[in-house]
Order: C-alpha cells, then structure tokens, then sequence
C-alpha cells in the first residue's frame, strides 16, 4: 500500500476516516471491558455484603468465652453448695 499524497484532499479524507473506524473500534472494545469490569465489581460488592451479614448473624449467636466461663463457675459453685447442704 502506498502513502497517500499529503496534498490530496480526498486520499486525507480517507485516511481520516479510517482512524475514525479504529478509534471508534478501539473505544467500543475499551467500553466492552469497562462495563465487564463494573458488572464483576457490582457482583463482589454483593458477596462483600452477603457475607458480612452472614458473619454478623454468626458473631450475634455465638456465645463469648467468658460468657460460658462465668456461667460454669456458676453452676460449679451452685452444685458445690447443693451437696454441702444435702450431707
């Protein structure tokens, strides 16, 4: 393929048009992969959302340690006393 004359109007014309398809191919596959991207990031963004309330429900059932600690010693010193005062 040759180069177009610099001086020629028409063959400017063309090679202008032709970068103009590119550019608008290019912004087309640009826009594809923009849209991709924001439709991955909307899916995360739910599954962020999902499982920080899955993991709230969970932390709100479970009970604490010292919880389970306290009320042992509880009923530790609840049966201890319950024999003392049977014998």
């Amino acid at each position: 393929m040759t180069e177009p004359d610099p001086g020629d109007p028409v063959a400017v014309a063309l090679e202008l048009e032709r970068l103009r398809g590119t550019l608008e191919a290019g912004f087309a596959r640009v826009d594809g992969a923009l849209a991709l991207l924001v439709q991955r990031s909307d899916q995360t963004d739910r599954q962020l959302a999902d499982h920080e309330s899955r993991l709230d429900a969970l932390e709100r059932a479970r009970w604490p340690v010292t919880s389970i600690a306290a009320l042992t010693a509880v009923t530790g010193t609840a049966l201890g006393l319950w024999q003392i005062a049977a014998r």
